[in-house]
């Protein structure tokens, strides 16, 4: 039985990889400030402890020691160096989550591999997790960290919408109202479904031929936006009139959205899966976003809690419609 550690374990990507562990028979501890987003599958240790609390960490797990930490919550160097310091010299593996929004932007040629420079000049959030990487590759090299990078690109649950408003576009849907897509609505977004990124992930932890390696996980469904936003509006029961805005507009009138779509969304982004198959054979996108579109409509109408409209993103979107149906 392997025993693993999550540093996060309820958010989009991690709480699926728990529920996988948990069914291959692993021994799963999870550790967070016991904010659950989504709840734990029964047999899970949950411990409660700021995880930037380096003290606070090591009293609440003892001199516990494990064969895998899969760190989910570090997002700068400062965030790094407390895992190293708790959990540097008691784990076999090293899972750091980065992310495949550091991969060129953008891009000089697609498919991506992990071969294709880390280098985003967009987006803050990407240049922190090359930091972290790098100051991760340091200690494998000084220390013999036992490190497996892991890059995400866009993975979604029921919970977690892929468009620029959430539950606000749905809303604007179903009231006959446009949406805003940006661009043209056409470049090519890798979508994985959390569940399949699970099937790669812990295939790797454990695996002797993921230390000292890193690794891209995405599936190979890579629709238009345009597809995107069609399928939610179909899962929906609307009718989907899309309105289009360059990125670069869209930035200016909402600065919140401007990074991550400057950064990552607005250009096609494909990857090249061959180096995790290689190793995890069975991992395959098996749920496409015409399925996870119904699934993400489904959990929302059946929790009114979580249908909340952004009122200034909600106004924002309407500047953004009149100015591009001005200038038509």
């Amino acid at each position: 039985m392997t025993s693993i550690l999550y540093l996060g374990g309820t958010g989009t990507i991690s709480a699926a990889c728990v529920r996988r562990s948990v069914e291959r028979g692993h021994d799963v501890t999870v550790v967070n400030r016991g904010n659950a987003r989504r709840d734990l599958p029964d047999g899970v240790t949950a411990v409660s402890a700021d995880v930037r609390d380096a003290a606070a960490l090591q009293e609440a797990l003892g001199g516990r020691e494990f064969d895998a930490v899969a760190d989910f919550l570090s997002f700068t160097p400062a965030h790094v160096s407390t895992g190293l310091d708790v959990f540097g010299e008691r784990t076999g593996q090293y899972v750091f989550i980065s992310s495949a929004s550091a991969y060129q932007k953008p891009p000089a040629r697609v498919p991506v591999t992990e071969r294709t420079p880390l280098e985003n000049p967009f987006w803050k959030y990407s240049r922190d997790k090359i930091a972290c990487e790098d100051m991760l590759t340091a200690a494998a090299d000084e220390r013999g960290l036992p490190l497996t990078i892991i890059r995400p690109s866009h993975t979604y649950d029921e919970q977690l919408f892929p468009t620029l408003g959430g539950w606000t576009d749905i809303v604007r849907m179903r009231t006959g109202r446009p949406v805003v897509v940006h661009g043209d609505g056409t470049s090519l977004w890798t979508i994985t479904h959390s569940d399949d990124f699970a099937v790669a992930f812990t295939g790797l932890i454990g695996h002797p031929g993921a230390i000292g390696e890193d690794f891209t996980i995405t599936g190979s469904h890579a629709p238009t936006w345009n597809q995107i936003y069609e399928w939610l509006a179909q899962a929906a029961g609307a009718e989907a009139d899309l309105v289009h805005v360059a990125s670069e507009t869209i930035a200016l009138v909402a600065p919140d959205l401007g990074p991550g779509l400057v950064g990552d969304k607005a250009h096609s982004m494909l990857f090249d899966n061959a180096k995790v198959q290689a190793l995890v054979p069975e991992f395959a996108t098996t749920i496409t976003f015409d399925e996870g579109a119904r699934r993400i409509l489904a959990y929302y109408d059946a929790h009114a809690e979580a249908q909340v409209v952004d009122q200034q993103l909600d106004a924002q979107f309407d500047r953004l419609v009149a100015h591009a149906r001005s200038v038509a």
